[in-house]
Parts: C-alpha cells; structure tokens; sequence
C-alpha cells in the first residue's frame, strides 16, 4: 500500500494555528475526523495520550510523529501539519518542532497499513525527505515529496538486509528495536542504526518487533557470533537468548536521537554483560493477567451503559409504584411499564451479550464479536433445564466472551494458510461461520450444566425451612451477592419470591436488603479508599449508590468484572451479615422489588424501618472496609 493512499489532501495541514503540544494534537485529531478517519475523536485523543504518557514521541530533528492503535480509528490514515516557527513539543533533543505526522491505526489493521505507515517513520530519518516537506508550498507539493520518496525507496518496510562490513572489519554488532505500539519509533530506530552502521563500516543487524510482528529475526548463530548486543526498546521483547552475551538495554528514542554514541559504546565493548534472572520470567505471567484485564475492562466499559442506563430506568419506573409496570395491578401505569420494558426487558437483556461480545472483541478484534455476542446470549436464554430461566447469567457470559475470543483466534490460524486470493473472504465467511458454530455449540453444551446449579440451590433452600433463622439470612445475604444476578442470586431471590406467597415475608426482606449491599458497599469504597480504584470505577462508583438504592445487584458487576477475586468475597461478606441482621431483627417485607422506594412497607412501623436501614448499612460498610482493605493501589492500564 502506498503511503499517500493513507495521507490525502484533505489530512494535511500546511500551517497549523497550534503553539503547543495539546493544541496541535488536537488540531490533527480533528483534521482526521473531518476527513472521516475516526468514529470516536475524543477517545482517539485519549489514546494518543496515553502512548506519550510512555514516552514523547517528539523524536528530536523537528519532528513529532504522535500515534495510537485505537478503536476509534475508523479506517488508518495519516495526518500531516506543519509549523514554520516551530512549538514545544517536548522532543528528545529539547528542540521545537516543525513536523508533525500523526499516524491513526485501526486495532485491526492489516498488514499492508502497518507497512505503509511504518515506512513513513523510516522516510522522516532522511534529511533531503525533511527539507523537501519544509519548503513544499501546496498539499500537492507534499505529497509529490512522499510519492517521489517511495519511488526512490521502492524497498521493504523495515531494514531487513544485513550490512557486510568492509574489509578489516571485525566486529559484530546486533540489535533489537520496540516501542509500545509497533509503528513508528521501531522502524525509525531500526533504520537509523543501519545507516549509521553503514556509514561507520560497522556490520550489524536489526531485528524489529513491530505491530506486523518479528522482522529480520535474530537466529542463534547470529547471537553467538555477535560481539555485542543494543536492545532498543520501551516493550517487553524476548531478552533469554541473550544471557551470557554483552547487552547495552536503553529506550528506543535513543537508538533513534544517540545512535553513534550507542554503537561506539557496542563497539568498544562497553557493555554489561547480560545475565538472565529465570524469576523474571514471571513477569510474563503477570503480562498475561495485564491482558487477560484489558479485555475483560473492554466488555465491562462497554456494557456499563446498559448497566447504568437499563438501572436507573428501572428505578424511575418505582416511583408510580412497585407494581405501576404490572399490568393486572391497580397501580399500572403505561409510561411507567415503557421506562420498565426499556430498563429491564432490553438494556438487561443485552448486558451479557455486549459483555461477552466485546471481550471477544478485545481478544480476536472484530471476528470476535459476533461469536461473543452470540455466546452470551445463549449463556442467558438456553437453559436445558425443565422449569428454570435466566440460564447461566454474568458468570456464563464471562465464560461464552474468553471462549468466543480464543476460538476466533484458533479460526484465524487455522485459515491463514489460505491463498491470498481468498483474503477477502475470511472475516465474512470463514471466520464467522466457523468461529460462531464452534462458540455456539460448546455454549449449548456448557451452559446447561451451568443452569442446573440454579434448580439445585432453589431445592437446597426449601429444605432449610426449620433452621435457624440467622444461618438461613447468613446464607441467602451471602447468595444475593456471590454471582451477582446470576442463578444463585436468583436461586435466593425466587425463594423469597415463594416465601412471599407463603406469606413469610422475613426471607423477602432478606434478599432484597442482602442485594443492595454489593453495589452500596462499593461505591462507599470508592469515596472512602480513593486510591484503590481507577478514575471510571470512581465514576461508576456514583452511580452504584443509586443503583444500590434501588436493588438492583447488578450495579456492583463492573467491579466485580475488573477484580472478582477481591470485590466478589468483599460483596458476600457484607451481604451476609446484612443478611443475618435482618433476622436477627425480625424484620419483614411484603414488596418482591423496589429498594429504598419500599422501605416505607416494611410491617412494625418507623423502629423496624430504621432497623432494616441499620442492616443495610452496616452490610454495605463490611464490604466497603473489606474490599478497600483486599484491594491494591490502582494501577492504569493503557
């Protein structure tokens, strides 16, 4: 592909109004979706930013070549602007900048985007390539520059010709180049130590770890011969193969703005030698949970607003009454019964859906989606089971996401061993036929197995009926908050639901004070232990007092989703004692639903009232305390 089929007229600006960093991010982010490149510029700038939190991609020469793979790119493209005063950009070199190409990737983008777009970064290491851009007088001009530079270059993306040192050379140097995104700054470093290899009669070999993966690979023989060795890199590359061997680590603008420092220290063999710590290859374990978090944060960001909006909805519905959705109550109301429909038939019927879909979407980029969205419907509508509904709920859809992901991925390999002639055909044939039917059928065969738990907990509970009653509310608090609207939240629930037509209305005031806790205990750990919880989950956290307030469990599934080890104990705990106080304090209630919207209702009078309110509350304080206190220090993840 050629770069100017990404860079076109209308992503150039010739003078930019700019006098900073911010602004002229932002004047390029916006020339970009003027150009309908994006689908989202906020979040795209977002993006951009959190790759310059890594490092400046001010790379020194008066260039800055900010960048970001992102789903808010709608298709790659590039956007050109240029400040003849020049502004600070906090570049390497501590100079200002004049050239600004930003670079906008799609998560999904091929191969032939990668290339394009990396063999840019290589162009802007030639000084001719600058000057020409500096002086053009027209959007043409420029592109006439890139044009008549690829014709001259007509070559691979990145360095992948090993320079032969002239004679009487004897030293071997190698190195590898990485940055975080695989764009820009790996190909430009790489290019720039081969020049100046070249240019010193020093022979060396890059190897660059890029968004198209490993090029120019380093073999064994190639390391065992090297006499020393330059790992260029702000990303985890494979660092084992080198132990025993002189090693200089360093970032990757540094290979690009002090190359000849960096190959006179590898030739004068001023270099540590590298020794492996076998411990350190924990750090890919840890790797694999920072993924396994990122695409598990994708599904729950997504399905928050139907969380969110579907909860509050429901809740609105409450205040023409608690049955004002029923059409056979005297209470019904028809807007109310619209905001229900809305709420709860819709925006909870997709929650798990979305969820699973978009891990999926995280693991397998958009092949994924489909499998994982199909995968959690089925986790909530095939049961399998005669009698139950709900099928395997949040737990379920968590499963059908990471399945659909992998499955996807294990799709694509499989298929990769087609012809490029059929390139075409695989993300709307292949892939889906093949990645949904597998998905779909281990989900038909999985989530009735799931479900049974549902009836079998429902059958527990009904023999409990002669026990005593603190254990019992123990019990039930705890089963409202372990699955989080899942059968064994809603094994609980229904069995208060059936007490509540034995006209004990105990175990219904139980499950409904026990499924508020976890959303409440939440939010009150975001306000008490700030620093606990990312910046969204705080924001969420703000929300989950309402959701809270109005029973509604789900509230607390973002949290639980980005940390189920510590927030789901957290949640039971404190639904247990709210659970067992409620008891304790013989509190009852006839209203299945409605939160502090029914609190009104509870029989005894305003003493039994601020007693159930005393329950709730101490419950939510014991998940607040025992998740803030499980929880570490928050960690953003780019």
């Amino acid at each position: 592909m050629k770069i100017t089929q990404l860079l076109t007229e209308n992503t150039i600006i010739l003078d930019v109004n700019a006098s900073s960093k911010p602004e002229v991010i932002d004047e390029l982010v916006t020339q970009l979706d003027r150009a309908g490149k994006l689908n989202d510029p906020a979040q795209f700038t977002k993006d951009i930013l959190t790759r310059e939190q890594q490092s400046t991609t001010g790379i020194g020469e008066g260039i800055a070549i900010p960048h970001a793979k992102s789903q808010a790119v709608k298709e790659p493209a590039i956007a050109f602007g240029r400040s003849a005063q020049g502004l600070d950009y906090e570049s390497m070199d501590g100079q200002p900048a004049n050239l600004f190409f930003m670079i906008a990737a799609t998560e999904g983008a091929n191969d032939a985007h990668l290339e394009a777009l990396s063999r840019l970064a290589t162009f802007l290491m030639d000084d001719k390539f600058r000057t020409r851009i500096l002086a053009a007088t027209s959007k043409q001009e420029v592109l006439q520059a890139v044009t008549d530079k690829e014709t001259e270059e007509d070559g691979p993306v990145a360095p992948t010709d090993e320079h032969t040192a002239p004679a009487g050379s004897s030293k071997r140097i190698l190195a590898v180049t990485a940055c975080p995104t695989g764009i820009a700054h790996t190909y430009m470093a790489a290019e720039k130590l081969n020049d100046r290899a070249k240019e010193l009669g020093i022979d060396i070999k890059v190897e660059t770890n890029g968004s198209s993966g490993v090029k120019n690979r380093l073999t064994d023989a190639d390391i065992a011969a090297a006499d020393a060795i330059i790992v260029a890199a702000d990303t985890k590359v494979e660092m084992a193969r080198f132990a025993g061997k002189p090693v200089i680590q360093t970032k990757v603008g540094k290979a690009i703005y002090e190359t000849d420092q960096l190959l006179t220290r590898a030739v004068n063999g001023d270099a540590p030698v590298y020794q492996h710590d076998k411990s350190k290859d924990e750090s890919s374990e840890t790797e694999s949970k920072g993924y396994f978090y990122k695409h598990l944060m994708n599904g729950v960001s997504n399905m928050l607003p139907f969380v969110v909006g579907g909860g509050i909805l429901i809740a609105i519905s409450f205040f023409w009454g608690i049955n004002a959705a029923n059409p056979d109550s005297p209470e019904y109301n028809e807007f109310a019964a619209m905001l229900s429909t809305i709420g709860g038939g819709n925006a909870f019927f997709l929650m798990v859906p979305v969820l699973a879909g978009f891990i999926a979407m995280s693991i397998a980029e958009r092949p994924g989606f489909a499998p994982g969205m199909i995968g959690g419907l089925i986790a909530i509508t095939v049961t399998g089971v005669e009698g139950a509904s709900g099928g395997s709920g949040f737990l379920g859809g968590l499963i059908a996401g990471f399945l659909a992901g992998y499955v996807t991925l294990l799709v694509k390999r499989v298929f990769s061993v087609l012809p490029n002639s059929l390139e075409g055909l695989k993300p709307v044939l292949f892939f889906p036929v093949f990645s949904i039917a597998i998905t779909g059928i281990i989900m038909m065969l999985v989530n009735p197995q799931l479900t049974k738990v549902y009836t079998a907990i429902s059958a527990f509970l009904e023999s409990l009926g002669g026990t005593n009653l603190v254990l019992v509310g123990l019990l039930l608090g705890g089963m409202m908050a372990i699955d989080m609207g899942g059968p064994i939240n809603k094994a609980a629930y229904t069995f208060g639901i059936a007490m509540l037509d034995a006209q004990n209305f105990n175990f219904m005031a139980t499950v409904m004070a026990a499924g508020m806790v976890p959303p409440l205990g939440l939010a009150i750990a975001t306000t008490i232990f700030k620093n606990k919880f990312t910046k969204p989950e705080r924001e969420a956290g703000k929300t989950a007092y309402v959701l809270g307030a109005c029973f509604i469990t789900e509230g607390v599934i973002p949290f639980a989703a980005a940390d189920p080890a510590r927030v789901i104990p957290a949640s039971v705990a404190g639904a247990a004692v709210t659970g067992a106080l409620v008891m304790l304090f013989d509190v009852s209630l006839r209203a299945p639903h409605g939160g502090v919207f029914v609190m009104g209702l509870v029989d005894g009078g305003i003493t039994k009232i601020l007693m159930y309110a005393v329950a709730i509350i101490a419950g939510a304080f014991v998940t607040a305390i025992v998740a803030g206190l499980l929880k570490k220090k928050a960690v953003a993840i780019a």
